[in-house]
């Protein structure tokens, strides 16, 4: 039976205000890590929380909640990136200094992959108005990009890209292909609250499938995105061979569901259309 990777996309930046259900600091993390993996997630993924208010890229945090919760279930967790604008301070201009979080969690053995972004975005909002200040942008240059890749080969861990536009998936497959890099795995990237690439759409779907097939046949891919309900896509993603991912960083602001509901959800709708979720083995 084909089985359908659900990841848990936990918090996100966008602070309680924003989102209220979402888990901000390491015991709910952890807690809330843990019970999604109970109940079918296979990937956990975080942004680090100390006790409430701003998210942190210390490595330490992130290793405590990674390790908090892989001492219950050993379930691949991933750390998020410092974005200029979305819930921290200016993006750091050096690479380095902005993926050090990432590569002190690898050298010590704590990532099978994590986030490295092929490209750059404004989060435009469908819903503004001629008063409403402008978005932030979500800056990736080619010289972070390449810094990243670079580590993850010395590290062997795979790039898990975020699509947020189709020529994400160019960019990010030439990269990867110039460096040698493992596999990425393209996170395709739907809103109905942000105006970037697709709705949460078939037509969508299609051509982002069309577009990597082209430019990286057989690479793993889900669907995702931010403030977003991807339910919709579900039938068609898991008839097309790809992965989900739910949780309150991605679903519409404000939703009353749990991460845990959300996980609960997919996994019976994965059922519902044929497929098993995959367990973290």
């Amino acid at each position: 039976m084909q089985k359908v990777w659900i990841e848990a996309a936990l918090n996100g930046p966008w602070s309680r205000k924003r989102q209220p259900g979402i888990p901000d600091t390491v015991d709910e993390i952890v807690r809330e890590g843990i019970a999604c993996a109970e109940a079918g997630a296979c990937i956990v993924h975080v942004h680090a929380y100390d006790g409430g208010g701003p998210q942190t890229f210390d490595w330490q945090v992130y290793a405590r909640i990674i390790e908090g919760i892989r001492a219950k279930v050993d379930v691949p967790v991933y750390p998020s990136l410092p974005t200029a604008g979305i819930g921290t301070g200016p993006l750091p201009s050096e690479a380095a200094a902005r993926f050090a979080h990432v590569e002190a969690l690898a050298a010590r053995g704590l990532l099978e992959f994590a986030a490295i972004d092929p490209g750059s975005v404004n989060f435009t909002e469908l819903a503004i108005e001629s008063e409403t200040p402008a978005a932030p942008t979500y800056l990736n240059p080619e010289s972070h990009i390449r810094h990243a890749l670079a580590f993850a080969v010395r590290y062997g861990f795979h790039p898990a890209y975020a699509i947020y536009e189709p020529g994400f998936t160019r960019s990010g497959a030439a990269v990867a292909r110039a460096l040698g890099t493992q596999t990425p795995i393209y996170r395709l990237m739907f809103s109905e609250t942000f105006a970037y690439g697709f709705p949460p759409k078939p037509y969508g779907l299609t051509a982002h499938r069309a577009l990597l097939a082209e430019e990286a046949p057989g690479a793993p891919w889900m669907i995702a995105g931010l403030g977003v309900d991807i339910r919709p896509l579900i039938p068609e993603t898991i008839r097309h061979g790809g992965h989900i991912r739910v949780g309150l960083e991605d679903a519409p602001f404000g939703t009353a569901q749990t991460n845990v509901q959300l996980v609960e959800e997919a996994a019976r709708l994965i059922r519902a259309n044929g497929a098993e979720p995959a367990t973290v083995a």
